[in-house]
């Protein structure tokens, strides 16, 4: 699969299969993380990888539509510093997750992100330091429906080109 094909067929796929992912499958997706560009090559995060089902389902109540790591043969939340100081570093967080979902959609591995919206609450699980937080995971397996894969989106695609680019000036 070459990129432009990737980011033109990509989905979200939110209900999983429940065999789990092979071991070269969840390296190569962290590795894919591990290798995105970051704002002067920082490379502000850390990454969890999470396989047991206790931890997956904590995890998806922490955000209003992060029901769907529950399911997922492997979930990675994303943790990044307090960016106060450095408002690139969501920026570097969200090419970290890009890379880490266009790695697995080349696998035949579906993804979604999901907001964490009580990051506290995932602390004590998963252990992370003060310094740290997390804003967003990811889930990852095997679609349940193997055509979500290809499916064209529901909603009608995407918002044309022109409808989004102003040159010059707005």
């Amino acid at each position: 699969m070459n990129v432009s094909e990737a980011i033109r067929t990509k989905r979200a796929v939110r209900e999983f299969e429940a065999r789990p992912l092979p071991q070269e499958a969840v390296r190569a997706i962290l590795n894919a993380g591990r290798r995105a560009q970051s704002s002067k090559n920082t490379q502000p995060w850390q990454f969890i990888a999470v396989q047991e089902r206790a931890g997956l389902q904590a995890l998806s109540k922490l955000g209003t539509y992060a029901g769907h790591l529950a399911g997922a043969a492997l979930g990675v939340v994303i943790l990044t510093p307090y960016p106060d100081e450095k408002f690139q570093t969501l920026f570097d967080a969200g090419q970290a997750a890009a890379y880490m979902q266009l790695a697995a959609w080349e696998m035949g591995i579906g993804s979604c992100i999901a907001s964490i919206y009580e990051p506290e609450k995932a602390r004590e699980p998963l252990g992370f330091p003060a310094e740290w937080q997390v804003r967003i995971a990811l889930s990852f397996g095997y679609p349940l429906d193997p055509a979500r894969l290809t499916m064209p989106n529901k909603k009608g695609g995407r918002r044309r080109l022109e409808e989004i680019v102003h040159w010059e000036r707005w």
